[in-house]
């Protein structure tokens, strides 16, 4: 296999690569020396251990990589850039140091926002990719995760963008409170979760009564561990959509993620009349690391 390149998606838990041909993905690797488990000095050895089998001695291979390996805890910081700005540009990306000669590392930066106050890095470079496989989309990208963002685009640009910490919440709600005692299980139940997103948005005050209300039905009625996870989750996304709504509300949408909760995200915008486009996830950063890359050889 002769990699033309390597495409890195560096997260806080994971490592994803994939050597890049002509024709798009030659192969691919993952591992888990994500930026939380490795000091400064850890970023290349745990690179070198995933990709290694792909480089060849004589030969530099250029590796473009996103995520929270330009963080200030990462590999090397790779500042973020001011929006209103293109979600990418060639000319930031920042060259991290390395003693192997067989690789050159350049690191995208993530994007700021002064007032209010938000970040974002790794997301930038999915709505770089969905850009590429929409081209000439004018609204709003959504990208559901640990920290959900919000970004409206226009003409290529990002101008604004905001941050909700609703799978965060999620994950502490149903491992860390009183509510993990009634979401021992499998299962999922739609009905539920239709039900809580309709209870955030039009009651967003009682939300916190709501979720008490999850562990008390538990108790009381017996209620199944699918329903509770479902109506959790339902009541955190609409509390979240009832924030969001200037995002939403009357524009183009497109969810970027994976297909289980970008499902979920577009299951609750159907009930409020908005039919969005969905687009997964890893093809979006791909496209968006192929494009900055072509840029950059151009």
């Amino acid at each position: 296999m002769n990699a033309q390149w390597i495409a890195i998606d560096w997260g806080t838990t994971n490592l994803r690569a994939y050597a890049m041909g002509r024709d798009g993905v030659l192969a691919q690797a993952v591992s888990d020396d994500g930026m939380g488990r490795l000091d400064r000095d850890g970023f290349e050895p745990a690179l070198l251990r995933l990709v290694g089998p792909w480089l060849r001695d004589g030969q530099v291979t250029e590796v473009v990589a996103c995520g929270m390996v330009g963080s200030r805890q990462g590999w090397h910081e790779a500042p973020y850039r001011a929006v209103p700005c293109t979600p990418l540009d060639p000319a930031a990306l920042v060259l991290a140091p390395t003693r192997d000669p067989r690789i050159r590392v350049r690191l995208v930066p993530g994007l700021k926002q002064a007032s209010p106050p938000d970040v974002m890095r790794g997301e930038e470079t999915q709505i770089a990719g969905a850009l590429a496989l929409m081209p000439g989309f004018d609204g709003v990208v959504c990208l559901p995760g640990t920290h959900c963002k919000w970004a409206h685009v226009s003409a290529g640009e990002v101008v604004s963008f905001q941050t909700f910490l609703t799978g965060e919440m999620f994950a502490l709600l149903s491992q860390a409170s009183v509510l993990r005692h009634g979401m021992q299980g499998d299962g999922w139940d739609d009905a539920a979760f239709d039900q809580g997103v309709s209870d955030a948005l039009s009651r967003p005050e009682r939300v916190a009564a709501r979720l008490f209300g999850i562990r008390a039905e538990g108790l009381l009625s017996g209620l199944s561990a699918g329903a509770a996870k479902a109506r959790l989750s339902g009541l955190l996304i609409g509390m979240e959509l009832a924030g969001a709504r200037p995002y939403w509300l009357g524009q183009a949408v497109a969810i970027v993620g994976s297909e289980g909760i970008s499902a979920s995200y577009a299951r609750a915008l159907k009930g409020l009349g908005v039919e969005a486009r969905l687009v997964k996830g890893g093809e979006a950063v791909l496209a968006g690391l192929a494009s900055t890359r072509a840029k950059v050889t151009a």
